[in-house]
C-alpha cells in the first residue's frame, strides 16, 4: 500500500477523552477511531493487524480439529430462560431490544446456550462426539464503565471455542491441548514471556479454571506469580489452602497487576442438561454432553500488544501480526532519482511477497520518521540521495533500534525469509 492512498492521518497530540496507552496510540496512528465509549471502529491499518491476529487464531483452532462456524448476534430468550442466564440479575451486562411486535431479543456476550441448542440437531450418538466448534464474532457486553480503551469494550471481537464430549476425561484432555494451543498463540504475537497461566475459580463444575494473564500495569487484575514455577493464581482464589494444593508458598509469591486475554473453562453439563443436549452411550443409554469453553478475544489481544510493547516514540508490533511487515520511506524531495528508485524498489518489494508500506508523500523527513516509529512497523527502509550515492539502503530495526546498511539484493533476500 502507497501511504499517500490511505484517507487516514496521524496525530501528534492524544485524544482528551482517553487515558489508557492502547487507545491513545491506536488513535493517534491511525489504526481505530472512537465511536463513543466502549466502542470503536477499525482503520485500514488497524483492520490489518486484526485479520492478522485471527488468522493466526484460526491456524490454531484447526491444528485443534475445530470447525468454524459464524452464529448469530441476536438471541432467543427461550434458550437463555432454560439456561437461567436471561436473568438480569444472574447476568448484568445484556443488551436487550424488542421487535415491532414488543418480542424481547438479546444481543449475545457469549454462545454456550445457541451452540449447545444447535446441536441438538446434530449429536445424537457417541458416534457424533467429540465435536470442537468455534466462531470468530462480535460480542455485546452493556459494561457499566467503559475503560482501558480497547481492552474493555461495549462491542468487542471474541474467539469462543466449545468443545462437546462423551466423558469428562475426554473434555479434561481436550483442555489441555487448548491450554498448550493458546501458550502458543500468546508466543507468537510477542507476548509468551510476560504471559501467565494463571489458576482461577472453576465455578461449579471443576476445581479450577484457567486465565492467561499478560504482567501490565494498566491490567484491571492483580495475580500472585512465582516466576520460577510460571505460574500465577488469581487474587481472588489465593487462598492458603490453593496455595498449599498447587505447592506454592505465599512468601515466594509476588503480586503483579496484569490483563486477563484468554481463559479456559470446563463446564461439565451445566448447559447440555436444561438444554437436554443428550446422546446415546454404547450401551443405548442416554447420558448429558459433557463440554468445555474457551475465550481469547482479537480486540483485547491486539490492545494489549498495542499497551506493552510500545515504547514512548510509539506502537512496535512483532513481525507475525504487523499489518505491514517493511515501512519504505522515500526523502525524494525534489529529486527525480529517488522518486524513481524509492518506486522501483516498491515494486520490487511487492513482486517477491514482502508487505510493505510505501511513504510516498511530499512531506518533511522528520514528519515521515516521527509517523513510521508511531505506526510501529517491524522493519524501516530509507530511500534517499545519501543512500544512492553510497550503493546501500538505510535498514532500522523498529524493536531494537538498530540500523544498518545493507544491498538491495542481501535485503529483499533477507525480508522474503
Amino acid at each position: 500500500m502507497k501511504q499517500s492512498q490511505l484517507f487516514t492521518k496521524t496525530r501528534r497530540e492524544a485524544p482528551k477523552d482517553e487515558v489508557s496507552k492502547n487507545a491513545q496510540l491506536l488513535i493517534r496512528a491511525g489504526f481505530v477511531h472512537k465511536e463513543l465509549a466502549g466502542v470503536y471502529s477499525y482503520l485500514p491499518l488497524g483492520l490489518k493487524t486484526l485479520e492478522k491476529i485471527n488468522r493466526l487464531i484460526r491456524s490454531e483452532m484447526n491444528k485443534l480439529g475445530a470447525v468454524e462456524v459464524n452464529l448469530s448476534a441476536l438471541q432467543n430468550p427461550e434458550i437463555w430462560q432454560a439456561s437461567g442466564r436471561w436473568n438480569d440479575q444472574e447476568v448484568d451486562v445484556w443488551f436487550k431490544t424488542k421487535l415491532k411486535n414488543e418480542s424481547e431479543l438479546g444481543l449475545g456476550f457469549t454462545h454456550e446456550e445457541p451452540l449447545t441448542n444447535l446441536l441438538r440437531d446434530h449429536i445424537k450418538s457417541y458416534r457424533d462426539l467429540p465435536r470442537a466448534i468455534y466462531q470468530i464474532q462480535t460480542k455485546f457486553r452493556n459494561e457499566t464503565r467503559a475503560k482501558s480503551g480497547l481492552m474493555r469494550g461495549r462491542e468487542f471481537l471474541m474467539k469462543d471455542l466449545y468443545s462437546f464430549h462423551a466423558t469428562q476425561t475426554e473434555q479434561e484432555e481436550f483442555y489441555q491441548q487448548v491450554l498448550l494451543v493458546y501458550q502458543n498463540i500468546f508466543k507468537q504475537v510477542g507476548l509468551g514471556d510476560r504471559t501467565y497461566l494463571t489458576f482461577a475459580s472453576g465455578g461449579a463444575f471443576s476445581k479450577y479454571s484457567h486465565e492467561f494473564q499478560t504482567l501490565s500495569e494498566a491490567g484491571e487484575d492483580t495475580i500472585y506469580l512465582s516466576a520460577d514455577e510460571k505460574l500465577a493464581v488469581n487474587i481472588e482464589v489465593a487462598t492458603p489452602e490453593v496455595l498449599e494444593e498447587l505447592g506454592l508458598k505465599k512468601e515466594d509469591l509476588v503480586p503483579h497487576k496484569a490483563i486477563e486475554v484468554g481463559n479456559i473453562f470446563s463446564l461439565g453439563t451445566r448447559f447440555s442438561e436444561p438444554l437436554k443436549l443428550n446422546f446415546l452411550d454404547a450401551e443405548g443409554k442416554e447420558q448429558p454432553v459433557w463440554m468445555g469453553s474457551y475465550g481469547l478475544g482479537p480486540s483485547r489481544l491486539l490492545a494489549t500488544i498495542a499497551e506493552v510493547l510500545s515504547d514512548e516514540n510509539g506502537l512496535v508490533w512483532p513481525e507475525g501480526v504487523a499489518p505491514f511487515s517493511v515501512h519504505l520511506i522515500s526523502l525524494a524531495g525534489k529529486s527525480d532519482e529517488v522518486k524513481q528508485a524509492s518506486e522501483k524498489l516498491y515494486q520490487k518489494l511487492v513482486q517477491n511477497k514482502i508487505e510493505v508500506l510505501f511513504d510516498d508523500r511530499d512531506a518533511p523527513a522528520g514528519e515521515k520518521f516521527a509517523d513510521a516509529d508511531l505506526i510501529g512497523l517491524p522493519n524501516r527502509i530509507v530511500v534517499s540521495s545519501k543512500t544512492l550515492e553510497a550503493g546501500k539502503l538505510e535498514f532500522k530495526n523498529r524493536q531494537t533500534g538498530e540500523v544498518t546498511n545493507i544491498d538491495e539484493t542481501e535485503l529483499i533476500r533477507f525480508l522474503a525469509k
